[in-house]
């Protein structure tokens, strides 16, 4: 099959406090991780890094707000943000009072080949 699809709301919630659906084992995507995240309001994600993986990591909030916590330092979050993070940086979200969503992308720095001007 040349293409496959899910709908995130009909995924289980798993992980940590159930936070997080495993997009990328429900598509059996293999080129990059992708996970979609909801945080409660007022809850705290997980504090990590991916220096083991080795994989580059891009978070893009959805909806919500709160404050990502970035090797120690409170950096505010919006909706419409995108942070990149390096393998080794340690971070962690905390949701506003509204709660958070996001969608994580990652894959191993130096796998991606840059093709024309996009």
């Amino acid at each position: 099959m040349g293409y496959s699809k899910v709908n995130v709301h009909e995924l289980e919630p798993a992980g940590r406090g159930g936070a997080v659906r495993f997009v990328r084992r429900e598509l059996d995507l293999l080129a990059f991780g992708i996970n979609w995240f909801e945080l409660a309001p007022n809850a705290e994600g997980h504090q990590h890094n991916e220096q083991d993986s080795g994989q580059e990591e891009v978070n893009v909030i959805v909806r919500g707000s709160g404050t990502y916590v970035i090797e120690g330092e409170e950096v505010p979050i919006r909706e419409g943000d995108i942070f990149r993070f390096d393998p080794d940086t340690t971070r962690g979200p905390k949701a506003g009072p509204e709660g958070l969503t996001m969608v994580a992308v990652g894959a191993p720095r130096g796998s991606y080949e840059p093709r024309g001007p996009f």
